[in-house]
């Protein structure tokens, strides 16, 4: 028998993410953000200083419209650019205190959503969860 497709996974991801997105969204304009600002603004506070591609990498944003937030976010004061010493052409990107202090105080709220929307599932759900994401990605991917 062949394995038919009738959109239903795609629909309930497609559904799940809508949601999840939409409530970030709201939390994240409490904050004067948008989605995408507190993402790069995540990236740079778990992973430290970071070049404009490699958050656009970590985000799936392309680098026009990386440059664009990276500039919204430099006026707000909430990050900088700095010039790597070993390469003229690489740009870094680091937060600012004011940046670092703004994600102390959205990151416990935003983590405990994330974690009450997982909380129904048990490790080995969440784990097998993860799996085949990964694995439909894979397949996009190639």
């Amino acid at each position: 028998m062949v394995n038919k497709c009738k959109n239903q996974p795609y629909l309930m991801l497609m559904q799940t993410s809508r949601v999840i997105q939409e409530r970030i969204r709201d939390d994240m304009t409490k904050n004067n953000l948008s989605i995408t600002e507190f993402s790069v603004l995540e990236v740079l506070f778990h992973k430290g200083i970071q070049t404009i591609q490699q958050i656009g990498k970590s985000i799936l944003v392309s680098s026009g419209s990386m440059t664009y937030v990276i500039d919204k976010l430099e006026q707000k004061g909430l990050l900088k650019r700095t010039a790597c010493p070993e390469d003229r052409r690489v740009i870094h990107v680091v937060l600012t205190d004011d940046g670092f202090e703004l994600m102390k105080k959205i990151m416990p709220e935003h983590e405990e959503f994330i974690d009450y929307i997982f909380d129904s599932l048990n490790t080995s759900e969440v784990e097998n969860l993860v799996l085949l994401l990964k694995k439909i990605n894979e397949k996009i991917e190639k």
